[in-house]
């Protein structure tokens, strides 16, 4: 396999197409990709025609049309399955991308998505790049796959939720300024089923139920909405808050993609910066003391949890669930545990005071319990533990916050440090 020849195209394609293998990300450009060209491959494959062997003279102006859609939105909403067919039509190689200097544009704004998801997240101004020209255009459907590899190269969890967050809340921002019949396009492309008209929406109650089965707030239940016929009626704003969970959702599950040496040689120094940012925000993450509980009790998955609200990080509704539950459990009042979510990004002081009395049963018949380990995993809240979460019969948070000090004074007696922990 000829690494050279490798497509940006091929990499954007393999966003646009869930059900694609990674590694057809990395297919060289001698291999038969349509019936249409197959009388190019086989013996000949190097002699292909020059739309397999690298870009033409000049890129920015080719007159193929190759999609209905706008080039200018296409720009603005990169993961789009024309974006793919964008890149392909100018036969811009994976190293062309990498090394070029007519590219270079391209890779810096692939770095500065990167990097202001990492620094801002979901409060990441939307900046809008001047799409007056072909190249403008060009390089900004570029600078998506460049953060996508990018990201990969490092492969952080919380980078790549990061980074994903911030692309879905930009798609959203976007999507407010169009029309119904494109948002209702797009939603179809993410595999929703979703119409617009009368200026609303109707999902079906099932897609709604899938990207918003994390949005614990009691204005989401299934149960107050407006359902006709298996549809769930939505406002627009509501139904663009739907549409950035299903996005998110797409490019977190696709990330990390897999690199090559040439990927990882030609990002070295980009790849380094984030690293050194990102060590830097994590060292931030230090739980501030609760008071009368003990932090340093406390389970990893809980402490980050923790950590992360206080540093204003936009924490997802299971770990809010979760973390509330933890705090009630261990002896924190509601209005204990109403203080420590002043500084959620989305923070609402009714909703998460009536979010908290509910949890806790002060309003209600249920008291809810907090989530066991294994249900922690299944969110995507564990962080994969420290010794004592993996001693025998370590299961549940709770457990770990009771025999926590136990556990200390045995590793200090046996010299056994507690790696990992807070």
């Amino acid at each position: 396999m000829t690494e050279t020849a490798m497509t940006a195209a091929a990499i954007q394609a393999d966003v646009a197409s869930p059900g694609r293998r990674k590694d057809a990300a990395f297919r060289p450009t001698g291999h038969c990709r349509t019936r249409r060209h197959e009388k190019h491959c086989g013996s000949n494959a190097a002699e292909s025609p020059a739309h397999f062997r690298g870009p033409p003279a000049n890129p920015y102006h080719d007159p193929r049309r190759w999609s209905t859609v706008d080039p200018r939105r296409l720009a603005r909403f990169p993961f789009l399955k024309e974006a793919s067919g964008f890149l392909r039509d100018r036969g811009i190689t994976l190293s062309d991308l990498l090394q070029e200097a007519a590219y270079r544009r391209a890779r810096a704004r692939g770095l500065d998505r990167v990097l202001v998801a990492l620094e801002k997240g979901d409060r990441a101004p939307l900046e809008e790049p001047p799409l007056r020209t072909d190249a403008e255009v060009l390089t900004e459907v570029l600078a998506y796959p460049v953060a996508r590899m990018l990201v990969s190269t490092i492969a952080d969890p919380y980078l790549i939720r990061r980074y994903a967050l911030t692309e879905a809340v930009w798609a959203q921002m976007r999507l407010s300024i169009e029309d119904a019949p494109f948002v209702a396009s797009l939603a179809g492309e993410l595999g929703l089923d979703l119409l617009g008209g009368n200026g609303g929406f109707q999902i079906h109650f099932t897609d709604f139920l899938k990207h918003t089965n994390s949005m614990r707030e009691k204005e989401w239940k299934l149960n107050n909405q407006v359902v006709d016929g298996g549809r769930v009626r939505l406002s627009r704003e509501r139904a663009l808050r739907v549409l950035r969970n299903a996005v998110q959702g797409k490019i977190e599950s696709e990330l990390p993609l897999p690199v090559n040496d040439e990927v990882l040689e030609a990002f070295r120094r980009d790849t380094q910066q984030v690293k050194t940012i990102l060590a830097s925000r994590k060292e931030r993450f230090k739980a501030e003391e609760l008071g009368k509980v003990s932090i340093t009790r406390f389970p990893p998955c809980m402490y980050n949890l923790l950590a992360s609200i206080q540093n204003h990080e936009n924490v997802p509704h299971s770990g809010r669930f979760a973390i509330v539950t933890f705090l009630h459990h261990i002896g924190l009042s509601n209005e204990e545990i109403f203080k420590v979510f002043g500084d959620v990004p989305d923070f609402a002081a009714d909703v998460t005071r009536y979010q908290i009395e509910h949890i806790t049963g002060a309003i209600g018949a249920t008291e809810y319990s907090t989530p066991e380990c294994a249900t922690m995993k299944s969110y995507g809240l564990c962080p994969g533990g420290d010794l004592l979460c993996h001693q025998p019969g370590m299961k549940h948070p709770l457990t770990y916050y009771r025999r926590k000090p136990r556990w200390i004074m045995s590793s200090a007696a046996t010299s056994r440090p507690l790696a990992g922990s807070p």
